[in-house]
Parts: C-alpha cells; sequence; structure tokens
C-alpha cells in the first residue's frame, strides 16, 4: 500500500483514473489457474492496451468457483504482473465476514492498491440499510486499505444512494461499482462524489458519465479487453479525447464501436457469459480456457456462430496470427 489510511481518499482520487478492466481468470484444460496465461494476459491489457487497472477474482474471475487460497494466489499474481504497469483492485466479496476479512488483509499485505467488496445476500430484510452500514464499518475496522463498495442486483436488492452517501463517510471508503440504473448513480454522485468516485459497469454509458457527471475511472468490466486489440484501441481513444473535451470526436469513435458489441451482444448465450467471453478472448489471442463447474462450456455451434460474428465486427487486429481457438 502506498498511502495510510488517513490519506486513502485524497491517495485514490489522484491515482484511481482512466480504464479498469475486471479480469477474466484462465482455466487450464485440468481447471488449474492457467497463471502463465493469467501473466501474459495483464501484460497485454496493460502494455498493449493500455489498461490502467485490473479488477482481480470478481464474479468475471469466478471467485465463487475458486479457494480462498487460489483468490489470495490470484491477488499475488497480479500485483506481481502489474509491478510498473498498472493498478489493482482486489475482490474480497463473500458471505462469510472473516473470509472478507481474511482476503482484505492479504490483498493489503500483498501490496495491492484497493479491495472491493460486494453488498451481501441479505435473508432478513428487517433495518437492511443499519445491517449494511455496519458490516461494511466492521470490515473497514479491520484494515487501512481504500476500500470500493458494490452494489448489483445479485444481492437481490439495490443500496440506495442515500444509505451510500452515509458509508462515503467512512475514512477508507473510496469509491463504489454502482450497478444500477442511471437516476440513481447520478444521485449518488450529486450527494457523495465529493467524498468517494461513483463508476458503473456499462461500457456504452462511460463517455456520456465522463461529460455529463464528470466521472475519472471506468470501474468495471471485460470490454476494455474484448473490443480492443494493440492494433484498435478505440476505448482507450474516445476515453482520452473526452478527458480532453473533444467531445465531439469522441461520440463518434465510441459510435464506430457498434457493430463490435452487437457481434458480442448477439452471440452470448444467455447462461454461458463466462464461457462465451473466454472463447471471444482465445479469437483475439489472449488466453481464455475453461469455465469451472457450475458455469457451463460454449457448444461447438455457439463457437462457430461466435467466430463468424467475431470475423465480420470490424476490430482491427494486429500482424501477428491469432492464437488457435477451436
Amino acid at each position: 500500500m502506498k498511502y495510510t489510511r488517513k490519506d486513502a481518499k485524497a491517495y485514490t482520487r489522484a491515482n484511481m483514473k482512466g480504464i479498469w478492466a475486471a479480469a477474466l481468470t484462465p482455466f487450464t484444460s485440468s481447471l488449474a489457474i492457467d497463471e502463465d496465461g493469467f501473466r501474459e494476459n495483464i501484460r497485454h491489457w496493460t502494455e498493449d492496451l493500455g489498461i490502467d487497472g485490473l479488477f482481480i477474482a470478481g464474479k468475471q474471475g469466478e471467485f465463487f468457483a475458486m479457494s480462498v487460497e487460489e483468490r489470495k494466489r490470484s491477488f499475488e499474481l497480479a500485483v506481481e504482473a502489474t509491478a510498473g504497469r498498472g493498478q489493482t483492485i482486489m475482490s474480497c466479496s463473500d458471505q462469510n465476514m472473516d473470509v472478507v476479512i481474511d482476503l482484505a488483509r492479504h490483498a493489503q499485505k500483498v501490496g495491492a492498491d484497493y479491495i472491493v467488496v460486494h453488498a451481501p445476500l441479505l435473508h432478513f430484510f428487517k433495518a437492511q440499510d443499519e445491517t449494511l452500514y455496519e458490516y461494511y464499518r466492521t470490515i473497514a475496522e479491520q484494515v487501512d486499505i481504500g476500500i470500493a463498495l458494490w452494489s448489483h442486483p445479485d444481492s437481490g436488492y439495490l443500496m440506495s444512494p442515500q444509505l451510500c452517501n452515509r458509508l462515503a463517510d467512512i475514512e477508507n471508503v473510496v469509491a463504489i461499482k454502482y450497478s444500477v440504473p442511471r437516476a440513481m448513480y447520478a444521485e449518488l454522485t450529486r450527494l457523495a462524489g465529493d467524498r468517494i468516485l461513483v463508476s458503473t459497469a456499462s461500457e456504452e454509458e462511460w463517455l456520456d458519465n465522463i461529460v455529463e457527471l464528470g466521472w475519472q475511472v471506468y470501474l468495471c468490466s471485460s470490454p476494455p479487453y474484448l473490443i480492443q486489440t494493440a492494433a484498435d484501441r478505440r476505448m482507450r481513444e474516445y476515453t482520452d479525447l473526452a478527458f480532453a473535451g473533444e467531445v465531439e470526436k469522441a461520440h463518434a469513435i465510441r459510435d464506430s464501436l457498434n457493430p463490435v458489441r452487437e457481434a458480442l451482444r448477439t452471440t452470448r448465450p444467455a447462461e454461458k457469459p463466462h464461457a462465451h467471453q473466454k472463447y471471444w478472448q482465445e479469437l483475439l489471442g489472449q488466453v481464455g480456457g475453461r469455465v469451472r463447474a457450475p458455469l457451463l462450456e460454449l457448444t461447438e455451434a455457439e463457437k462457430a456462430a461466435t467466430r463468424a460474428a467475431f470475423e465480420s465486427c470490424g476490430l482491427q487486429r494486429a500482424g501477428a496470427p491469432l492464437a488457435k481457438a477451436g
């Protein structure tokens, strides 16, 4: 950690900027973590694609299918691989509070920049806001590292802007990944934007949120490495243009990616997002690999449809041959 607890908010505002991507975890044919593949993906994402930070071992990373020790190992690999290249935010989400705190302490120990903790599933809904406040307050008291909140419909509820505004007063709560309707995250930006960085996972809304809400960070999902190549960094380009105030040019470049977005959207089986994204990675020459149970693999027909859409979507590829994707 490069800052003290009392400096967490200021450090985050000065350093958590730009494009952050949620990493998929590559698994080998035997379902072990592909450590070399993970390192190479991180090198490609940070060096070739210009991604500023990585969200490690979240839902995209299949944390729910990994042991605590594997999650800790993924933290270590990411810190090592991003050294001098980018920043990290480690997902410590779990239903067990002791596991969350154990992971948070490990992330802090190995040199992660921040952690993120998903709002937990709640089986009783009386005094929900007070329960959630105590949940995050308790975690924050156990570590010095900056904490990002994360509210998503998967929890069975959404944290209100008013609750998040209250949580923003906690000394080392520094950001939120707020996967909610735009009216809610705009309201939270108004309420708490002076104390925490607000972001959401929608790449298609990112440019408008820079321009209209003054956001500084995309936090985060997989598009930064699925809709870009070393030869075609349009998300990086439109982001930089927007930050520079060249909004019309930024809009034109963002909109030019619509065929790529459509190719991804129309070929992704609803129940197989991880397998689909990993196959798209392989088509791009990245390391995708298998998914772990209970996730499902693509059928050969689904791969063929994805491959056809990929070939016609307009992504420009460098001269190096693509990795073989079966």
